[in-house]
């Protein structure tokens, strides 16, 4: 029996059909998605069209797995009414500080929520839309998350409209551990209340394709990347795409009132405490640009250089960052001189960066009572020679790189098997090979960006 795992991410859709039993993939298939940082919705639904062509009608079941936060609003009559903002959109980084402020204060989110909402939750959107957008805001009746909008669609748009725990634990109006909305959130950000989805638990059978494949869940996409690597307590996946995350499986839900840690529900029931960085690949991928190189070009350049870059330092906030929480600061470059001015120091000063910004994010989940036993590096960012060999130096500790895969969907495709077995527990697919890395550890590069994140944490521009 075949089941199909949908990835609907910032950059693309991904399907992969997959052996309900073991999780084989016998095929896949992808679609680009628009650029930016708002999209209509539509268009995610061609991509997955497009992708899960001869597939999504192969399967018995199917899982959809999409980028968390991102705010869909509907009108009374389950329309669009205007392009989805996702979760890279940091116009509502005044809204946050707002939302933070009358609630009572971060302690309070925490405590409430598991989470600081960051200008990234979908909650903060929903503040953006009634200040700026009033006319869409009153028309607004339902607000949905990106898989939401999908797993609905897939069902049919006169079906039932679900969620699961982990998706709406980053939404910023979802109590996690009793596992309900807080609905007076969603009023006092848009000023109405609103029809929000019935959340569902994980190995629910949702409803049916119009071809007649029952329907999983869904999740977010971070929940179902531990899904389908089948993470245990003691790992720390550390993944490395458009942005970055840091974030581990646990029994018990974090509340850290810094805002670093979102203590996230994840897809099984029990917590996935996960820190974000809004910078990651673009940063290498820009640049490789700069220096006039392809990503591969990037990787030779870095592994050319001595460690330290010969004193060139990156704090990689190019596009604002979240963790830290500076929504409108830039990049900084410190140590250039006309004696380390090259294209390998420049491209090792960049994978130092982006690796030492993780391994801070990394070491907030020790904070939340998270035991790190393992560390696992996947995403795009895994595929780099360099920033595989650089990785244990700074994170001090071997890395483990799990076999290239698609592990967003195919941890949709595993709920969808377990959805289809109705077990207690997903299906025991094997585990995926892994590459160990190990190297000296390199604790001046991570002192060098500390002392440069602090240093700058007063700067306008680096705000």
């Amino acid at each position: 029996m075949l089941v199909a795992g949908v990835d609907s991410s910032t950059q693309s859709c991904k399907v992969l059909l997959c052996d309900a039993d073991d999780g084989t993939v016998v095929a896949s298939g992808s679609a680009p998605h628009p650029d930016g940082t708002e999209c209509d919705p539509a268009a995610w639904w061609d991509a997955l069209q497009t992708a899960g062509d001869g597939l999504l009608q192969s399967a018995a079941a199917v899982g959809v797995a999409g980028q968390q936060h991102g705010m869909i609003v509907l009108d009374g009559d389950g329309d669009v009414i205007r392009p989805a903002l996702l979760w890279n959109d940091l116009r509502s980084a005044s809204a946050a500080a707002e939302l933070i402020s009358e609630a009572g204060g971060p302690g309070w989110w925490a405590k409430h929520t598991g989470s600081v909402p960051a200008p990234s939750f979908t909650v903060t959107k929903l503040r953006w839309l009634a200040e700026h957008e009033p006319g869409n805001a009153g028309r607004a009746a339902t607000v949905l998350l990106p898989h939401d909008w999908l797993t609905w669609r897939l069902r049919g748009t006169s079906s039932e409209m679900v969620t699961d725990r982990g998706d709406a634990s980053g939404t910023g109006y979802f109590s996690p551990a009793p596992a309900i909305w807080l609905p007076e959130l969603v009023n006092s950000a848009i000023g109405h209340l609103m029809l929000l989805p019935r959340v569902a638990w994980p190995a629910e059978v949702v409803g049916e394709t119009r071809w007649g494949a029952a329907v999983s869940a869904g999740t977010g996409d971070n929940m179902a990347a531990a899904l389908g690597l089948g993470m245990r307590p003691g790992d720390v996946v550390v993944s490395i795409g458009t942005s970055g995350t840091a974030f581990a499986v646990s029994e018990t839900p974090a509340a850290d009132p810094s805002g670093a840690v979102s203590g996230f529900a994840d897809a099984t029931g029990r917590f996935l405490p996960l820190v974000c960085t809004v910078n990651a690949g673009l940063v290498m991928s820009a640049t490789a640009a700069l220096l006039g190189v392809d990503l591969t070009g990037l990787d030779a350049l870095a592994l050319k250089a001595e460690p330290g870059a010969h004193g060139i330092t990156l704090l990689p906030y190019l596009d604002g960052e979240r963790t830290p929480n500076r929504p409108s600061a830039t990049g900084v470059l410190r140590g250039l001189t006309t004696r380390n001015a090259s294209q390998e120091n420049l491209a090792r000063a960049a994978v130092e960066a982006v690796l030492a910004s993780l391994a801070e994010a990394a070491d907030r989940l020790a904070e939340q009572g998270v035991a790190r036993k393992r560390v696992l590096l996947v995403g795009g960012g895994a595929r780099s020679p360099a920033i595989c060999a650089l990785a244990p130096g700074i994170f001090a500790s071997p890395v483990l790189v799990p076999e290239p895969g698609e592990y967003v969907a195919l941890g949709a495709a595993r709920q969808a098997a377990w959805a289809l077995s109705g077990g207690a527990e997903p299906p025991g697919w094997p585990a995926r090979q892994v590459v160990e890395y190990t190297g000296s550890p390199e604790p001046e590069v991570r002192q060098r960006h500390a002392a440069l994140r602090d240093q700058t944490a007063n700067w306008p521009e680096a705000r």
